[in-house]
């Protein structure tokens, strides 16, 4: 019966005017499956009219609806799903509204988390807006450099400039107010100006921490945008450089961002003259995590024989498809501590699926390895599997080799 004028005794006028579509229902079976038609149908001030206008709801996320109450059948697509999030709220189907935030959780990502956020807070779903913060916080430069950040409304704007766990430069931040300024000068008909963005950035401007940048950073970026007046410009510079420091309106103290967690798989660690060389062959391992995390780096060993410095390729992968790759350069001092090496962006990993970590040395080529090594590792909330890596080529595995560190956040 669903979509069926068959023994329909309602219609609905669905969406904008221009845009909107018919669509024939059942009273009874609507008024079982939500308060809200209850209650519009056979409630003390029911609708008598047969043909219902329904301007705020899309009409794909209102068929969403209406076949999820005649048959149980939930079909959610990208382009629909946050429409039909707002049609279940609408009228009351919390099953249908449950299972619009998990396919928004499931399809989460830098690109799409700062649009989704202003969306959660909207609908007032807070499981979402906190999976939507751990993206934000952790991914910060690529998501405020989205094509979605710009999208948001402005207190969404105001409540991310505020948040101390950025894990980005204050440059970033400042540059990503400007994108948003710009677009929404666009949205109010104004021509993109400095004046124009300032004016409507408002008290924005002011939760950017500006003096927190290098005054390289500075002289390169803000000075030069035109949006502070002279005089903002001018006392900031003397912030960095005078002994005597104006008052400044712009907030003085770093953000804190996210401390990195590191998961080490091995319970010691030996060198042997005549063990671990490298000459560019591959040291992998493949590890599977129980909860969302992501992957900022790797700590790697380094030179036995004193102080050395090594080329690295470090690669992470999932079913043979690159995900983050770095080429660089670290120094190793001889000791047997773990050394640092970084992914341009953190890669997000979702849980029980196995990725491979990757490392390509050039260097010293008597190094230390590890010993011992954990096929499960409870690092905090997180537990990390281990397992042996086809792609391993230098005799790395779970009980030893190299790779003894994955830095994350979580």
């Amino acid at each position: 019966m669903f979509n069926n004028e068959l023994m329909a005794d309602v219609h609905f006028v669905v969406g904008a005017q221009g845009a909107a579509r018919r669509v024939p229902a059942h009273k009874y079976v609507l008024a079982v499956g939500s308060s809200v038609f209850y209650a519009m149908f056979y409630g003390d001030l029911a609708e008598v009219k047969s043909e219902i206008h329904i301007p705020d709801v899309e009409p794909a996320a209102f068929l969403v609806l209406l076949k999820y109450m005649y048959s149980d059948e939930i079909d959610l697509e990208a382009d629909t799903v946050l429409a039909t999030l707002y049609a279940a709220k609408k009228y009351i189907v919390p099953a249908l509204a449950k299972a619009c935030v998990t396919f928004l959780e499931t399809s989460l990502e830098a690109k799409n988390a700062c649009v989704l956020l202003s969306q959660s807070r909207l609908f007032e779903e807070p499981e979402l807006t906190q999976r939507c913060w751990e993206v934000i916080d952790a991914q910060a430069e690529m998501a405020l450099r989205s094509e979605g950040f710009c999208e948001i409304d402005r207190q969404t704007l105001e409540i991310i400039v505020t948040r101390e766990a950025l894990n980005t430069k204050e440059a970033v931040v400042f540059e990503a107010v400007l994108n948003w300024a710009g677009a929404e000068c666009k949205r109010q008909g104004l021509p993109v100006t400095p004046h124009n963005k300032r004016h409507v950035l408002g008290r924005a401007l002011y939760l950017v921490r500006i003096p927190t940048m290098t005054l390289e950073e500075f002289a390169n970026g803000a000075a030069q945008s035109d949006i502070l007046t002279l005089e903002e410009t001018h006392n900031i510079f003397l912030w960095y450089t005078a002994a005597k420091k104006p008052l400044l309106d712009f907030p003085l103290t770093k953000r804190k961002g996210l401390a990195p967690q590191r998961c080490h798989r091995f319970q010691s660690s030996a060198y042997r003259s005549n063990q671990w060389r490298y000459r560019g062959r591959c040291d992998s391992i493949q590890f599977a995590v129980d909860r969302r995390v992501f992957i900022a780096g790797l700590g790697l060993y380094g030179s036995s024989s004193g102080k050395a410095e090594y080329t690295v390729k470090i690669e992470l992968k999932r079913l043979g498809m690159v995900l983050a790759q770095n080429l660089t350069k670290f120094v190793s001092d001889g000791s047997s501590n773990t050394f640092p090496v970084w992914f341009e962006h953190p890669v997000q990993v979702e849980q029980d699926t196995f990725y491979t970590a990757s490392a390509v040395l050039d260097g010293s080529e008597l190094s230390y390895f590890g010993q011992e090594g954990m096929t499960e590792v409870q690092c905090g909330k997180v537990a990390f599997q281990f397992q042996c890596s086809s792609d391993s080529t230098n005799g790395t595995g779970v009980q030893g080799g190299q790779i003894p560190e994955l830095i994350f956040y979580a």
